[in-house]
Order: structure tokens, then sequence, then C-alpha cells
């Protein structure tokens, strides 16, 4: 069975230019091909702005689920999964310290790869600089969901976690650090294959990170999360790139943060 092809973006709402951003995205994905994609900042406002989720979906022939999060500009902002393949089932669910105007969950989906079945789960963790200890609360009830449905298939954690690789909450699901007297392993794809590279995917080099340049330009906070490696093979990462990090010849990018891709081994050697 070839690779799972995976793709996270923080789609970066409606914010302009969204026409020329959306076109670039397309443009993107068909060249780029992913499996399955999940996104960030997927916006809704009735009347006004369809569903983007839904919109990509209709464009590139994908499935896709979407669930809001938190209303937005008279509509709402949420989380989407799209798939080449069926979704077989979703589930939302609320993450620690949530608020009317800041709510986090994650979404998972359940959809068909080949022969398998494969849990993909996204999410979008709080935004501030300085809410370290809610992102740690937030990871330990992200890793308490997805071992709920962990089965013998790995599972894939993708997202903005709004965090760099050396906070506690990132490492702490690479295994680095205990929180609250608990432990937990997933590869993170990018430094697994880039050890020595920053990866940054909110980067000063995208000049439309500059609406928010007092949260500090140049970090990584996009990841591709797996469950760890089995003897067999499964859930070896095979490929990990930044991707949507190149500026079109008018200057535009798809959104103000580049998006990572990886390729997972999804099933054990022949041998």
């Amino acid at each position: 069975m070839r690779p799972l092809r995976c793709l996270t973006l923080n789609l970066w709402g409606a914010e302009a230019p969204l026409q020329r951003r959306m076109e670039l995205l397309v443009a993107g994905l068909r060249d780029l091909q992913p499996d399955v994609v999940g996104l960030q900042e997927v916006r809704e406002v009735p009347g006004q702005l369809p569903n983007q989720a839904e919109s990509l979906a209709k464009e590139l022939g994908y499935q896709h689920v979407y669930v809001p999060a938190m209303p937005f500009a008279g509509g709402h902002e949420g989380l989407a999964i799209l798939s080449r393949g069926p979704i077989l089932e979703h589930v939302a669910f609320a993450l620690p310290h949530a608020e009317s105007q800041e709510r986090r969950i994650l979404l998972s989906a359940r959809v068909e790869f080949e022969t398998i079945e494969v849990w993909i789960h996204t999410t979008h963790l709080n935004y501030r600089l300085a809410h370290g200890k809610q992102r740690e609360d937030q990871v330990q009830a992200i890793d308490a969901l997805i071992a709920a449905r962990a089965g013998d298939t790995p599972s894939i954690l993708m997202g903005d976690f709004n965090a760099r690789p050396e906070a506690d909450e990132i490492r702490w699901l690479r295994g680095q650090v205990s929180l609250g007297g608990r432990r937990t392993y997933y590869q993170d794809a990018w430094s697994r294959l880039h050890p020595n590279e920053p990866g940054w995917t909110w980067a000063s080099a995208n000049p439309y990170t500059k609406v928010l340049e007092f949260l500090e330009p140049d970090r990584r906070l996009d990841y591709i999360f797996v469950t760890p490696m089995r003897k067999d093979g499964r859930a070896r990462i095979k490929m990990c790139e930044m991707v949507l990090d190149k500026p079109a010849a008018d200057g535009a990018f798809a959104s103000d943060h580049f998006g990572v891709m990886a390729e997972i081994q999804m099933t054990g050697d022949p041998n």
C-alpha cells in the first residue's frame, strides 16, 4: 500500500485577498494531491461567505466534514477535514478553557484509505503567547481522546498548535517531559526527517504575518504528529516537507501560515 499523504494548513479565514488566496490553495492542492487535509480557521458567514471547506471539497472532489468552534464576524469559524476516501464517521470535542469568544476543539474523522480505516484528528489551540498552561491542558485532553479511538492502524494528529517545538506542550507530545504526572509519545513528522531545520510555518518571509507581528514571527506552529512507529514499519514517516510556502508571481500566498505535508506508511512491511 502506498503511504498516506497528509497535509495541514491554517486557512486564515476570510482575510484579504480572499479570492486570490483560494485560487492559490486550489491550485496547490491539485498539484500536491494529499489524501487527507486538516484545515483550521475555516469560516462560514450565512449570506456572505459559503463554507470554505465545502467550497474546496466541491472544487477538488474531496469529501469533507466541518464543525464550528466559535462565533466570528456574523458567522462562525471552525475546523475541517477533507478526504479523498469516504469519511465513515466524525466527532468533535470541546477542549479545556473554552470561552464565549475562544472555544477550541478537536475534530476527529474515521476515513477509508485503500483497504484500511484511519483516524485523522485536527485541532487549533489557544494562540496567546502566555497561554502555555491552557495549551498544556488542551494537549492532555487531545491525547486522551485519541487514545480512546486508537486501534491497530496508526493515528494522525494535525493542526496549528500555536507553540514552538521547545514549549512544554509540544515537548510533552514528543515524550520529552511530564505533565500532571503523565507521559505520552508521538512522532513529530518534521523533526523526524529535518532535526536541524527550524521549519518556520509562521514566518516573516510571508508578509501576511505583519497583521499579527506582536505575536513574534519566525515560529514553527503547525505540526503533523503520528503515533509511535511499529516494529513492522507501520507509522514510518516517509516524507515531510513545508508546502504552500512560496509566493505567486504577484506576491500572494495562500495563507499567513505555510502548510506541512507528510507521507506516512500505514501498513506493515511485507517481509
